[in-house]
């Protein structure tokens, strides 16, 4: 597992002890960034089942300015800080161990809104939908940002949840990708993405 492209390109990265956490393939990753970038002139993100922290890494590399990465395996987080460090990373984000659910009620308390957001659950355990309208509700991602969903090849995910709409969908194998983007809507049209509020 290493970082594709950008600044850390070819910077090997660590992985979760144990079988408990599935990293994205390198060339699911790479299809991803190639269909929402692939590569960013600034931006706030958000890797919500950080595992090893690549996603939200591969993002920082290619020119995110800031990720804000959630786990809830302490081993997952020891791997990102590990990750972050060897990638120079660290002042650029924050790490916090919590539950999606939860974590999403947090940074939206916080008036947080995000260029993109990765979800990629453990297959076995997908909450996407739910998730995705949290997101959409409480306006988590800022217009014509995107939500990344990695999933279980044979799940059909909503076309539309509240002002998130399909944007791509592509299938790796065992692996699913969808992505949404946000329309727009009234509530959402203002930029809350303003320094000091990461």
């Amino acid at each position: 597992m290493r970082v594709i492209s950008g600044s850390q390109k070819g910077t090997v990265l660590k992985a979760v002890p144990g079988m408990g956490t599935r990293p994205t393939t390198d060339k699911v990753k790479e299809a991803v960034f190639n269909m929402i970038g692939p590569y960013f002139k600034k931006g706030l993100g958000l890797d919500l089942y950080a595992g090893s922290g690549g996603l939200g890494i591969e993002a920082l590399s290619r020119g995110m300015d800031k990720m804000i990465f959630v786990d809830k395996d302490p081993k997952a987080l020891q791997t990102v800080k590990t990750n972050l460090a060897k990638c120079g990373f660290k002042t650029r984000s924050e790490v916090y161990r919590n539950d999606a659910e939860r974590a999403l009620k947090v940074l939206a308390k916080r008036g947080l809104a995000f260029d993109a957001v990765f979800l990629d659950p453990p297959y076995k355990k997908q909450k996407l939908a739910a998730l995705l309208e949290f997101i959409a509700a409480n306006h988590l991602l800022v217009e014509n940002g995107y939500v990344v969903c990695e999933h279980d090849a044979g799940l059909s995910m909503p076309e539309n949840i509240g002002n998130l709409i399909t944007y791509k969908i592509a299938k790796y194998g065992i692996t699913g990708i969808t992505i949404y983007t946000n329309k727009g809507d009234e509530g959402n049209g203002e930029d809350r993405n303003l320094p000091g509020k990461f």
